[in-house]
């Protein structure tokens, strides 16, 4: 079958602020327009060729493009997708702070940052604290505002010593969950797993990668960074480069002194509509909320928050 004339392109990004019309438009169908090649016959050649050790699976391109995929739509848009990503920053600069303000918005669907919300159940593993402290903290941030779609916990299985089971027990008592967020990732580390290498944190962020795509969700990874400073601020990832190379992409929240008020947010992602997106935000003292001061779009994207 022919291939159409037409070629999608990356809409023009409007010229307005922070209340302009999303940068993209989510496909409503894979890239699969034609027909899929006809099944390969299934004779006895073709079983001693799946069974020969030697034998490597190959698919041709045609193939590639008749295979049809599973849309991912954002779970932030523009923000955050279906995935596994990082969040790092350095300690008590308002990263707690945020994944509630991020875990609160989505399971309530309320838009974050004029960025439009999917909502879901949200699974949030605040494995550094517990019952009394993450109450205040989010009493502060949002009064007797609740939603009933958040779920906390504060224990969890290491990986591999059941937090995949777990997490996919809590999936199947509530179809509609889009994201968990685990805080922090050296909490689910395997014991015996302290040895930093590329292959350990290839290792971690690979299994837990497999889990987010079988389960068709986003996993949240709260990590932190070091203290040595980098041309490239995703170098400052805590680690080797084995958890950035594994993971979908990286959020990063830095500010310039630890009392600032304002932080930049940078953002990578192998999704090319969120890769390179900065933001100035903002975090009022008073509740603790992030609030977007600047977003601009370049190599990286970058967002000043506030916190208030």
């Amino acid at each position: 079958m022919q291939r159409a004339d037409e070629k999608t392109t990356v809409p023009n990004p409007s010229a307005a602020t922070d209340g302009e019309q999303p940068l993209f438009k989510e496909p409503d169908a894979s890239i699969a327009d034609f027909p899929l090649p006809d099944n390969e016959d299934f004779s006895d050649d073709f079983f001693r060729r799946i069974n020969d050790p030697g034998f490597l699976p190959t698919y041709s391109m045609p193939e590639l493009y008749g295979s049809i995929f599973h849309c991912k739509p954002p779970i932030i848009q523009n923000l955050l997708y279906p995935g596994t990503y990082l969040f790092a920053g350095a300690p008590k600069i308002g990263k707690s702070f945020l994944m509630a303000q991020l875990a609160f918005h989505v399971s309530s669907g309320k838009p974050l940052w004029n960025f439009a919300v999917q909502q879901g159940t949200v699974l949030y593993l605040a494995l550094e604290d517990n019952q009394e402290r993450l109450q205040q903290r989010l009493y502060r941030m949002f009064g007797t505002d609740v939603a009933p779609a958040l779920y906390f916990s504060n224990a969890a299985k290491p990986l591999g010593g059941g937090l995949d089971q777990q997490i996919e027990t809590f999936r199947r008592e509530h179809p509609d969950t889009n994201l968990v967020i685990i805080d922090t990732l050296q909490k689910v580390r395997e014991s015996g797993n302290e040895k930093c290498s590329y292959a350990s944190d290839y290792e971690i962020i690979s299994k837990l990668k497999s889990l987010a795509e079988k389960l068709r969700i986003c996993l949240l990874l709260v990590h932190h960074t070091r203290k040595q400073q980098a041309e490239d601020r995703f170098d400052m990832i805590s680690g080797t480069n084995g958890l950035l190379g594994c993971a979908d992409g990286a959020l990063i929240l830095q500010k310039e002194f630890r009392t600032a008020k304002t932080a930049t947010l940078d953002i990578s992602a192998e999704i090319n509509r969120i890769n390179g997106c900065i933001c100035r935000v903002t975090s009022r003292r008073l509740h603790g909320i992030w609030s977007v001061r600047r977003r601009s779009y370049g190599t990286r994207r970058q967002t000043r928050f506030c916190r208030r």
